[in-house]
C-alpha cells in the first residue's frame, strides 16, 4: 500500500517547469525553461504558412457563433505568425483527416489538440509543448481542498467513465477507492450530485468547461492536476512534416517569445477562465 502511495505522489505532481498564478487565481502553466534562450531564426523565402485544425473541440479549437475559427490553439498559431512576420491561413478539417492532410501537403502545420506519442514523433516534427492534458478530481464546493493526501481517498466513491484512461488510472494506481463506473461524463456528474459518488475523476479540460458554465457553480476542483504521461499523454505542440525544420524552429522561438511577452498568458486566461491546471 505504501508503494502505491509513493507512485500516486509522483503522479499528482505539478509541471516540472513550474506554474505561475494569474489574475482571479487562474493557474497559467509554464512549459518553458527560462535558462534556455532561442535565437530568432532566419526568415527563409517568403511563403504562406497553412495551419490545419478542427472546429469542434472548445476551448482549444472551435467555430465561434459567427462561423470564424477560434480557440486557444488557433489564436496561439495566429499570434506566432504575427510574432514571426509570417503570412498564415487557418483551415478547418475533420479531426480524423488532419494527420493525412499534413502528410499529403494539404497544410503545413497542425494546430490541434493531438497528444504527442512516440508514434506521432516518428512521423512528424513537433514544436515545444504549449499545452498538456490533465486529469482532475471534482467534488462539491464544501468538500474541495487545495491539497490532496492520497490517504484521504481510501474507500471514497469516485465516479469515472468506464473504458477510459481515467478508469485505467484509478484501477492501477488507486485500487483502494470505490469506483463508480458510468457510460458518460454527464452520468458521472449525476452520480456526484445524487450522492452516489463523492468525487468525479475525468479530463481536466472537459471539467473546466463544466465549472466555468452556469451549471457547475456548486462544484469545484480538488487537489492538484494529474499529469501521468502513460495515461494522459506527453502534451500538445504544433506538428510539422519532418523535412520542414524551418517551420519547427520558428514555432519554437515564437512560443517562447509569446510566453515572455505575456501573450500566452493573456490568451490562456481568455479561453480558460477556470484552468484545468
Amino acid at each position: 500500500m505504501m508503494r502505491l502511495f509513493a507512485i500516486l505522489a509522483l503522479a499528482v505532481s505539478t509541471l516540472a517547469a513550474g506554474q505561475a498564478a494569474a489574475q482571479s487565481r487562474v493557474v497559467v502553466p509554464n512549459f518553458w525553461d527560462q535558462r534556455i534562450r532561442l535565437d530568432r531564426p532566419e526568415p527563409g523565402p517568403p511563403r504562406i504558412v497553412r495551419f490545419l485544425t478542427d472546429d469542434d473541440y472548445p476551448p482549444l479549437h472551435f467555430s465561434a457563433a459567427d462561423g470564424t475559427l477560434t480557440g486557444f490553439s488557433v489564436e496561439l498559431a495566429r499570434a506566432a505568425c504575427e510574432k514571426l512576420g509570417w503570412t498564415c491561413t487557418v483551415q478547418a478539417r475533420r479531426f480524423d483527416t488532419l494527420l493525412d492532410s499534413l502528410t499529403e501537403g494539404r497544410g503545413d502545420v497542425l494546430a490541434a489538440a493531438l497528444n504527442l506519442t512516440p508514434q506521432l514523433r516518428s512521423r512528424f516534427a513537433a514544436s515545444h509543448l504549449y499545452f498538456r492534458s490533465t486529469a482532475r478530481l471534482v467534488t462539491t464546493r464544501g468538500n474541495a481542498r487545495a491539497d490532496l493526501d492520497p490517504r484521504t481517498l481510501q474507500g471514497k466513491r469516485i465516479a469515472v467513465v468506464g473504458g477510459t484512461a481515467h478508469q485505467a488510472f484509478l484501477e492501477r494506481l488507486l485500487p483502494f477507492v470505490q469506483r463508480r463506473e458510468t457510460g458518460t461524463l454527464a452520468g458521472a456528474i449525476a452520480a456526484l450530485r445524487s450522492g452516489e459518488a463523492e468525487f468525479v475523476f475525468a479530463d481536466g479540460v472537459a471539467l473546466s468547461l463544466l465549472l466555468a458554465g452556469t451549471s457547475g457553480g456548486e462544484l469545484a476542483f480538488t487537489g492538484s492536476p494529474f499529469l501521468e504521461s502513460r495515461y494522459f499523454g506527453e502534451g500538445v505542440g504544433f506538428l510539422t512534416r519532418k523535412d520542414d525544420l524551418v517551420l519547427k524552429r520558428g514555432l519554437d522561438y515564437a512560443l517562447q517569445s509569446l510566453w515572455d511577452d505575456g501573450t500566452y498568458a493573456r490568451l490562456y486566461l481568455r479561453f480558460f477562465p477556470v484552468s484545468p491546471f
